[in-house]
């Protein structure tokens, strides 16, 4: 089936939103926020804070809150970018860095929760059809360009113009196929003044400085994400849609006709209820057309997808009904890892298949989808668990992260104690008050109203028994700023 791919962008002076969407369905959602941009392809002066040699790592000042992590295995050492010698042996962190170093780096990974920004010397510098490498002489050609005679004749035209300027290495991009030469020279001149006035900037700031900045997410969405298969790219703000125009006409002539203005009163999103696709994906249940649903658990260590037949009962057999569900689910996993960004470690759960040739179609049909995703996948095979693993690259938060918070009373577990819990953690407490100032006259119990209710009705009568036999009386009183699990008993 053809895709009909469109993008829209909606802007207001606080963020920009991004949504793709797939013949008719959302399928992936950016969020840049001008108070909190990513910084992921961002280059930096730093500064060596400190070298661990047990880590093999060191931190680096990049000029922001948390020192950025840079391991001994992003640290270009050879012409081709390579850590080691010819026999492969590797230099320790110690002999390539020193404390107080001034060194160029690049960010690959924003910071996340307590970490830093992982950070590379392996610096790169992307085009519409090149990734620029000037530490480096590889010349690679993007793997979802599959035509071997078009890659050959590529890799021809990118080593005749890489002689010709004496330029580093270069990666050709997916949107690089069919263009000619003059097009490809026209951009490597681009990254050739770039890259020097970067050098010049460079050595004029001091450590900790912000060399280069990417550019902002709606122009970078014409660089990175428009291809063969976008029909249109919709924005609803006349300043930036001139802004995409003039930098669509420098830089991609053919795509100027593609991008349109919005004007209309009623808000883009809601035209394509991508607003609603936005609340449905942060929802821990996914439902499946035929009454099937996934449940979606992310955690700091990885993310794990359960599937579950519900009330899809099948016509045929329970083996059929179970194929058709994960054949289902499949298609589904695919489109919300996307949707909700989820990088790292994956575990899928799906249901047991008794048939090999069933697990193969359903493996195979996961990473049929997964083709369509712009991050990097892989797929192990089905466990003996029944298990699937699978990565995803992750450089940027989650959906779930951009959006939302932990919740300040469960603090992101997902669930708070019951109140017949707080009430037994209530009494314990009073029994060690009571021991602790035995002069007390009574003791007040604080705590929330729930908390409260139960003390006087399905606990009443412990507490009574409680009383008589510490010899106070315990008077309660509710606090409507406590949440649930939290309580104070003070002696009087």
């Amino acid at each position: 089936m053809s895709i009909n791919e469109e993008i829209l962008l909606n802007i207001t002076p606080q963020e920009t939103r991004v949504a793709i969407v797939e013949n008719g369905a959302l399928q992936e959602v950016s969020i840049e926020r001008e108070r909190s941009r990513g910084i992921v392809g961002n280059i930096y002066k730093g500064k060596v804070n400190r070298v661990l040699p047990g880590m093999e790592a060191a931190f680096v000042d990049i000029g922001l809150d948390k020192a950025g992590f840079l391991h001994v295995s992003d640290i270009d050492v050879g012409p081709d970018g390579e850590v080691g010698d010819e026999a492969g042996n590797r230099p320790v962190i110690g002999e390539l860095l020193r404390e107080g170093q001034a060194v160029l780096v690049q960010v690959v990974k924003d910071p996340m929760g307590t970490k830093g920004a992982r950070l590379t010397t392996s610096i790169s510098v992307p085009s519409r059809y090149l990734v620029y490498m000037p530490n480096s002489q590889i010349v690679g050609i993007s793997v979802k360009i599959e035509d071997e005679t078009e890659r050959e004749r590529l890799r021809s035209l990118l080593e005749a113009c890489r002689a010709e300027n004496e330029l580093g290495g270069c990666i050709i991009r997916t949107a690089a196929e069919g263009v000619d030469e003059q097009e490809l020279n026209r951009d490597i001149n681009f990254l050739s003044k770039l890259w020097s006035s970067i050098l010049s900037y460079a050595d004029e700031v001091e450590p900790g400085t912000m060399i280069h900045e990417d550019l902002p997410l709606s122009i970078r969405t014409l660089r990175d994400m428009v291809g063969a298969d976008t029909s249109t790219v919709k924005v609803d703000s006349r300043e930036t849609y001139q802004k995409m125009i003039d930098f669509a006409v420098r830089y991609i002539p053919d795509l100027p006709a593609k991008i349109e203005h919005y004007p209309g009163e009623r808000p883009l999103f809601d035209l394509y209820n991508i607003d609603d696709e936005l609340q449905r994906a942060l929802a821990r249940q996914v439902s499946l057309k035929s009454g099937g649903y996934l449940i979606i658990d992310q955690t700091e260590a990885m993310t794990t997808i359960d599937i579950n037949t519900g009330a899809f009962v099948g016509h045929q057999n329970l083996e059929e009904t179970i194929f058709r569900t994960n054949m289902e689910a499949a298609q589904a996993i695919a489109r919300q890892l996307r949707l909700r960004n989820l990088g790292g470690i994956i575990i899928i759960d799906f249901i047991d298949m008794e048939h090999d040739d069933h697990k193969r179609q359903v493996l195979k049909s996961l990473e049929k989808h997964l083709d369509k995703d712009h991050a990097k996948t892989q797929v192990c095979e089905v466990s003996p668990l029944g298990l699937v693993e699978m990565t995803r690259k992750r450089t940027r938060e989650s959906l779930e992260h951009v959006l939302c918070e932990p919740c300040n009373v469960c603090h992101g577990r997902g669930s708070v104690k019951t109140t017949e819990t707080v009430c037994y953690e209530i009494f314990r407490e009073i029994l060690r008050e009571a021991r602790l100032y035995d002069e007390a006259q009574q003791l007040l119990v604080m705590a929330n109203q729930d908390v409260i209710d139960r003390l006087l009705d399905e606990e009443a009568a412990n507490l009574a028994e409680l009383e008589t036999f510490i010899g106070i009386p315990v008077k309660l009183q509710v606090e409507t700023h406590f949440t649930q699990e939290s309580y104070d008993v003070v002696p009087m």
